[in-house]
């Protein structure tokens, strides 16, 4: 039977990292309805328009078009042993579609992994994360800032924000930041959204007996170390 799992946890919880331990662990492909969306996009197809018409309208793209493109991803063949889904379902609806697809298979979902932290922690985690380009290795100013220098500076005419500045200390390379996490609006935003969304999926997920909640605020190894207790006792 196929491995199929839901990763669950507000912006900053570490999903990230511990997503590519489990396709790495257990040989299934992450699923994102938001990368499936941007792939659109490029396509020319009947369902690809659709999905550019409602997003040139700047509409929410409803349940019946975002579980179309699901079912279509699930039928490739990267998927035949189980995916890892990630931002989806987003709501009951699309949740009970997803049991009632997989059921026609012969297949369920396994296990749904919340990973739960403290917003402040998630909000520092999100604002204060800067990258490399070079190594792709990841920093935080207020967790992880070994070896690298940062500061805020003021905008010239005080028109905008401070801006963040990080370099690598010993290659003097400047650290990438994601534009959406230098909005302090934007990421709290998010997690209000989170907040409000999951809730629902929580519930109904918990009312199966599905959902195993992980504390993240715990170093990566003891994360992952619980994540694939739990995998394992459900598959």
């Amino acid at each position: 039977m196929s491995l199929n799992i839901i990763l669950m946890g507000v912006q900053g919880a570490g999903k990230g990292e511990q997503a590519r331990f489990i396709q790495e662990k257990y040989g299934i492909p992450q699923v994102s309805t938001g990368d499936l969306f941007r792939a659109m996009k490029t396509r020319t197809d009947a369902l690809a328009q659709r999905i550019q018409a409602i997003m040139a309208a700047g509409n929410l793209i409803d349940d019946d078009t975002t579980n179309a493109v699901v079912e279509e991803r699930l039928a490739q063949p990267d998927a035949k042993n189980g995916v890892l889904l990630d931002g989806y379902p987003r709501t009951p609806a699309q949740a009970a579609w997803l049991d009632a697809h997989l059921a026609s298979k012969g297949s369920k979902i396994n296990s749904v992994l919340l990973l739960e932290i403290d917003l402040y922690t998630a909000f520092k985690r999100s604002f204060g994360r800067v990258s490399s380009d070079t190594s792709k290795r990841s920093y935080n100013i207020y967790y992880n800032a070994e070896g690298i220098d940062w500061s805020f500076e003021d905008h010239a005419d005080g028109q905008h924000p401070p801006r963040l500045k990080a370099t690598h200390r010993e290659s003097g390379e400047a650290l990438r930041r994601r534009p959406d996490d230098a909005s302090a609006h934007a990421i709290i935003k998010r997690i209000d959204t989170f907040v409000e969304t999951t809730q629902p999926l929580i519930d109904y997920y918990r009312s199966r007996g599905l959902v195993t909640r992980i504390y993240a605020d715990q170093p990566i190894e003891v994360v992952t170390m619980a994540i694939q207790y739990a995998i394992d006792a459900h598959k």
